[in-house]
């Protein structure tokens, strides 16, 4: 195996199957065997390593993080040690079973355990009450392995199958189940069918039956090049290097090979192993590879990579082996681009249709190149006053010279709001969301200075398929709806802002995605996606539309400026952006409303609607297509008659200060909004002083509308309102009478505001497009239910006194009523409660209306 001095194996443990894991930076290696101590080796030092005593006996895996390292036993117990005390902080979790695996997320907040039980944990390393069960599996689980990003976890089983599992929402979906690829394998057995997760996220590899290292795309699960290892017995670990150019391979056969990834090449072997090697791992940096064996030694062997091979472990982040170019193209970025592979130094040689020939040589280059009352005039007015009581004009030799310098207060600096992508959420840790809406969600994973991993998830997958890809661009911004996705990504110092759109069906045989460079210095400030366009406002306040397949279509400068945000819906597009300086010192928002297919402007720089020093926090559309926005204050608004020119005006729809949930004040929690549909305001609540929603992904939670009307918030009691046509006249009274008992005057004043506002938020819509059978019943329904609850409220002011007779005849006046029933349902209810006085002058104001009806019938 090369010189004694420079590899020297390390007796870590008693002869055993013995472990390893590095620490993410690379300076110490833990091991963990079958006598009850762990060992904690300081990389480059020959002293003797720190040993923890209180561990368990027979321990089968180890991982560490950032400040600790976890141990999972036989005994079932999954322990978790501090590495600055060298101390057992806790036992994260126990199993009934022995442990055969521990696996930890790239962010070090999830553990994944494998045991002989046939379920799957999934814990949470900072607060082990939070705990995700894996349950689809028919056998004991053998391996777990964590992607890139974290969010999906693969589990190889001793059936013979990997279940492939996304963990990004409150409950794990199982998202493949890939069979005929690893080997039916005893839990306990050395032969390993671990899945090992390629760095470039698109690609994973596991031992196979035959031998072979087997690589297969994480996007269709297809199998793409495989290593022909030439072992003569089972691979018993195996692992990439830190860029993805190198494999490692052990066997039971006592040898250890090095492959080239992109040729599958043999490079060197390694035949005088003592002992069979169960676990290795590359050194995060160096040129050193490190394993333990069944013997319990650890072995440290630097310059693993011979000298005329180095040049590949020093490359950036390299592609995994596909079979065909077009197999690579179905799991890369979704941009099509090439990863920064150094030995590309030319041109992708082009198909004659490819997109770099139609919009010309600039269009393909982004992915084929390597690589936040003071004196003003110092006049001394107190003093040098004349013999006359006077001040000399010499005061002012400071204002004419030249050469003396005034002192200014200091400049008022207003204050701008920045610009905001709605749905998205800043970083935290190495992750973030870039959007979140009911057709699914988008987020991306940092991996350091080089690239990202983007995922994007629906939440009906009978419709589309999850995907998931390597972000060489980085983008930060996204756009997801039924028809596509839609990324940003800002400019650098080598490429200039992108807009990228990915449909999620084609009709064509060739992939449709497109993507469009913007000018030199431009960058992005949002984007915005509906069923028929593309927007983008940028840092030079332009407003750029583009057709769903890239056909620039629209470019205007925004006269409110610097840009804050925009949505979109249909042919409509909706942009905000800073404008006058208010009394509070911040900038007023101002937004515009156009129909693009129209070229019409429907509203053009009017005031958003916000309270002082409150700040928008989402704009969007409706499922319904009608404008939203929620502010920092917990309202959420709507924008009625936006398509009459001056008449458009901003209308609560909730204040979620006022919900119920929050009365008791035991509750301190806020909401993220992300929909509105049906009526119903979707949101996910932030509980404590969060401000943004974090993984895994919370559940969404729906409030329906309660517009503020007064300090009580409405209940949600009371019975269902009959139809009055079916009432005969003792059944109306009866349930006049139980509906008076069921509701407050508050609900009812509530109830009556709110579809008085839905119903004239319809009827605007109904008078600029073609009404449907649907929406016609519907605001049929709305104008029923107005006079329904005009009737209660009558009840209930009767049921009051006489002295409320006034108020009574009032309610009557604004009935909507055409054909003169609730008029009537009206005096039948003043005469139930005695009112005859008002029953007499609900009649006259029945036959007046009837006069009025008559003489527009003769005009």
């Amino acid at each position: 195996m090369g010189s004694e001095q420079q590899i020297r194996a390390r007796q870590a443990h008693i002869p055993g199957p013995t472990f390893l894991a590095y620490t993410p930076d690379g300076k110490k290696v833990i091991t963990a065997g079958v006598n009850n101590f762990c060992r904690i080796f300081d990389i480059g030092s020959r002293d003797e390593p720190e040993t923890i005593d209180d561990c368990q006996e027979n321990n089968t895996a180890v991982v560490a993080g950032h400040g600790f390292f976890i141990v999972g036993a036989e005994d079932g117990t999954v322990c978790k040690y501090s590495l600055e005390t060298n101390k057992l902080e806790q036992i994260l979790v126990r199993t009934s079973l022995p442990v055969r695996d521990v696996a930890l997320s790239p962010d070090g907040n999830w553990a994944a355990v494998a045991s002989d039980e046939m379920v799957v944990k999934v814990v949470n390393t900072k607060d082990m009450t939070r705990v995700q069960y894996l349950r689809d599996q028919t056998r004991a689980a053998k391996h777990v392995s964590f992607d890139r990003s974290g969010s999906h976890l693969a589990v190889s089983c001793t059936d013979g199958n990997i279940y492939m599992y996304s963990l990004s929402a409150e409950e794990p979906n199982m998202m493949q189940k890939v069979d005929g690829v690893i080997k039916s394998l005893e839990s306990d057995a050395e032969a390993s069918s671990r899945v090992l997760w390629h760095p470039d996220g698109r690609t994973f590899a596991t031992p196979t039956p035959g031998r072979e290292i087997q690589v297969m795309s994480f996007g269709d699960f297809s199998r793409q090049r495989s290593f022909k290892t030439g072992h003569s017995r089972d691979i018993t670990a195996a692992a990439w290097s830190p860029n993805g150019a190198l494999l490692a391979t052990a066997s039971s056969d006592l040898t250890l090979s090095l492959w080239d990834t992109r040729t599958q090449m043999l490079l060197k072997k390694y035949d005088d192993l003592n002992a069979t090697v169960l676990a290795l791992e590359w050194h995060p940096k160096d040129n050193t590879l490190a394993y333990t064996n069944n013997e319990g030694e650890l072995i440290i062997h630097p310059n693993i990579v011979p000298e005329e091979y180095l040049s590949l472990l020093k490359k950036p982040l390299q592609s995994a082996p596909y079979l065909t170019e077009a197999a690579k193209d179905t799991a890369r970025a979704p941009l099509g681009a090439q990863l920064n592979l150094p030995e590309r130094q030319h041109r992708r040689a082009g198909t004659p249709d490819t997109l770099d020939d139609i919009l010309g040589s600039d269009a393909g280059s982004l992915g084929d190149e390597d690589g936040f009352v003071v004196d003003d005039d110092g006049a001394g007015y107190a003093t040098g006053v004349n013999g006359h009581g006077k001040r000399p004009s010499n005061h002012l030799d400071t204002l004419r010279s030249p050469n003396k310098r005034r002192a200014y207060a200091p400049t008022f600096q207003p204050q701008i709001h920045e610009p905001f992508q709605p749905g998205s959420t800043p970083w935290r840790g190495n992750r973030r969301y870039l959007c979140l809406n009911l057709t699914g969600f988008v987020w991306t994973v940092s991996q350091e200075a080089t690239h990202n991993t983007v995922t994007v998830e629906f939440y009906d997958r009978s419709l589309h398929r999850d995907f998931h890809f390597t972000d060489p661009f980085q983008y930060d911004k996204a756009c997801l709806n039924n028809n596509g996705t839609l990324f940003s990504c800002q400019p650098t110092s080598d490429t200039p802002a992108t807009l990228y759109y990915r449909p999620h069906e084609s009709w064509t045989d060739s992939r449709s995605d497109w993507r469009t460079s913007l000018p030199a210095g431009e960058s992005i400030t949002a984007i915005a996606l509906s069923d028929s366009y593309i927007v983008a406002t940028t840092s030079t306040n332009y407003v750029r539309i583009y057709t769903l397949y890239g056909i620039p279509y629209r470019l205007y400068r925004q006269k409110s400026s610097p840009a804050v945000t925009c949505a979109a819906w249909r042919d409509y597009v909706l942009t905000i952006g800073n404008g006058p300086i208010s009394g509070t010192g911040q900038c007023s928002l101002l937004y515009t409303l156009e129909n693009v297919k129209r070229d019409e402007v429907l509203q053009s720089e009017d005031i958003l609607a916000l309270p002082p020093s409150a700040s928008l926090s989402s704009v969007f559309f409706s499922q319904e297509g009608d404008p939203y926005i929620y502010d920092s204050t917990g309202v959420l608004l709507t924008l009625l008659h936006w398509r009459t020119p001056g008449q458009a005006r901003w209308v609560p729809m909730l204040d979620t200060r006022l919900l119920p949930r929050l009365s008791s004040g035991g509750k301190q929690e806020s909401y993220w909004a992300v929909a509105v549909a049906g009526r119903r305001f979707s949101c996910i609540i932030l509980k404590g002083q969060d401000r943004y929603p974090y993984f895994p992904r919370p559940i969404l939670s729906e409030f329906e509308f309660q517009i503020p009307i007064s300090g009580a918030a409405p209940s949600k009691g009371g019975k269902r309102d009959r139809d009055p046509d079916a009432m005969d006249d003792d059944d109306e009274d009866a349930e006049n009478e139980e509906e008076d008992n069921a509701n407050s005057t508050n609900q009812l004043e509530h109830q009556l505001i709110l579809t008085s506002t839905l119903h004239t938020q319809l009827q605007s819509t109904l008078a600029h497009v073609r009404p449907t059978t649907t929406q016609k019943q519907t605001l049929t329904e709305l104008e029923v239910g107005i006079d329904r609850t005009l009737l209660q409220m009558l009840g209930a002011e009767c049921l009051a006194g006489e002295d409320r007779g006034m108020k009574a005849l009032e309610i009557v006046t604004l009935m909507r009523d055409a054909n003169g029933k609730m008029l009537d349902l009206a005096a039948k209810v003043a005469t139930r409660y005695g009112r005859e006085v008002l029953r007499q002058k609900i009649e006259e104001l029945s036959e007046r209306r009837l006069v009025g009806l008559e003489a527009e019938g003769e005009e």
